[in-house]
This record gives C-alpha cells, structure tokens and sequence, in this order.
C-alpha cells in the first residue's frame, strides 16, 4: 500500500481576519503515485487549497504534511522542490526569452549540472511535444503550447508532485487531451498528479480518486466510480456526472446495468452485451 506523499489535516484559510472561511476544516490525504481530481464549483475553495499546499497561502488554522513534514515553517522554494504547481494562469509563469532557457531556469537554479539540466531539456522537449518550438519566445506560442512550455519547465524539476491548476482553460478538445496525456506520462513514472478541473469527462478517464468540494469543504471524495455514482449529492456543488455516465443511469433497466460508467468504451461493450448474436 502507497504511502501518502500528502496529509492535510484540519486545514481552514480566510483571507480576512473574521472574514468567512475559504477552506473549512478540509482533513485530506493523497497517495504517493496517486492520479487525484480536485472539483467544485467556483469559489469552493480549490484554489486556495492547492495554494496552501504549495506555501504561497500559510494555513489559518490545521497542518499540512508534505513527505511526513509539516510545512508550516518551509520556504516556497523548498517546497517546490517537491510539489510543483502549475497556476491557473499559465502565463504568469513566462518570463525567459526562449522555451530552452524556460525550461533550463528551475533546475539550473536547483543546482542541477549542465549536463543534466540539457538532458532533461531535451526529454521534456520530446515528451511535450515542443521540440520545434525549442528556440521560440514564449509569450509569442499559442496558448496551447504556452501552456505545454509552463508544465514542461515545472516537470524539468523533477518535483514528486505536480499541481495542475485548470490546466486545459481555454483550450480545444485536441489541447485538453494533450495536456492530460503529458500529466498522464509524469504520472506513469511513479510521480503524484493532482488536477484541478471543471471537466467531469477528463476527471472520470484520467483520474484515480476524486475530491469533491462545496462551499468551502469536503463534500465527497472516492474512485471516479464512487464520487459519480452519487449524483444527488454532487448536485450540491452543482456538478453533474460526464454525459455519458448521465445517460447509462437512465438506461439501467434496459441493459441491465448494476455499476456506475464512466467512458463511451464501457457504453459500448453494455449495449453490444444485449445484440443478439447473429445480428
């Protein structure tokens, strides 16, 4: 059984002294290796969340464990050395002249050799999908593979856990997957992904475990199958399941389904169960 990598223990922020709590007695954990999915309408508390995980917030009250270590006293520079994060607004985070000195800036500041900070360059590069954009000026891409260029110099790092933060806003539906795939393959190497995302149908085919959140806590978290075969309960948070889960549930009786699915692929194989062979 993975050891949890990440422990969150009554954590409450407010902005303002009295003002309303942003983040409400949240106590969660994530798995070494996890693929986790963060959801919520606007202004449940996600971003303030994984703003207090990475050091950028300090909790109000509760502690946050990265690795068995309250961060409590750690700089954000330490902690990012092990939890990268990726802002909801990628563009923030450009500031090189080109996509290689971008991506060469954490880990030559990490004190990382030459040799290898050219070596993960290179790899990033390959495995994002940017290798022709190398020589480029960031702020000039477009804002699919500017994003691309801002996760690949957090991956550079080599952090155990990366933050994606509505990482695929804004994007077309090729961008979306794109972006999943790369976080999909850091997370085939052994590392932690935690996504932020308003996309049911990304959340139920990429992730592992869902934490959903309402107005400032926990309302829910389990398996993509779990958390979407609770649709009452989501509907709080005003979130309802990917499409095609909505329409297997009001085809139950017909095909005679006992579980919660999640991709068209599961559709599939229950509908072609009821054709009779021959046809």
């Amino acid at each position: 059984m993975a050891n949890n990598i990440i422990e969150v223990k009554d954590l409450c922020y407010c902005y303002v002294d009295n003002g309303p709590w942003c983040v409400n007695h949240m106590s969660l954990e994530i798995a070494e290796g996890s693929f986790v999915g963060i959801i919520g309408q606007n202004g449940a508390g996600k971003s303030t969340l994984m703003k207090n995980l990475t050091g950028l917030l300090r909790p109000t009250h509760g502690t946050i464990h990265l690795n068995g270590e309250d961060i409590a006293d750690k700089p954000v520079a330490e902690i990012a050395n092990t939890l990268g994060y990726v802002l909801q607004n990628p563009d923030r985070q450009l500031f090189a002249d080109t996509v290689r000195e971008e991506l060469a800036f954490g880990p030559t500041n990490q004190g990382v050799s030459e040799e290898e900070v050219n070596k993960r360059i290179d790899y990033i590069l390959k495995s994002v999908g940017i290798m022709h954009l190398a020589d480029e000026y960031p702020p000039a891409l477009s804002k699919g593979d500017r994003a691309k260029v801002v996760i690949g110099s957090v991956l550079a790092m080599e952090p155990q856990v990366i933050i994606l933060d509505e990482p695929t806003g804004g994007q077309d539906y090729i961008g979306r997957y794109q972006i999943m795939d790369i976080a999909r393959k850091f997370h085939d190497r052994g590392h932690t992904v935690i996504v932020v995302t308003h996309s049911m149908a990304l959340v139920a085919e990429y992730c592992e475990k869902i934490v959903v959140l309402c107005n400032a806590e926990i309302l829910l978290q389990g398996t993509s199958k779990e958390v979407f075969s609770q649709p009452e309960v989501l509907a709080k948070t005003f979130i309802r399941p990917p499409q095609i889960t909505e329409l297997a549930n009001r085809m139950k009786e017909e095909l005679g389904i006992h579980e919660t699915l999640l991709s068209v692929e599961e559709m599939g194989d229950k509908v072609l169960e009821h054709i009779p062979s021959g046809e």
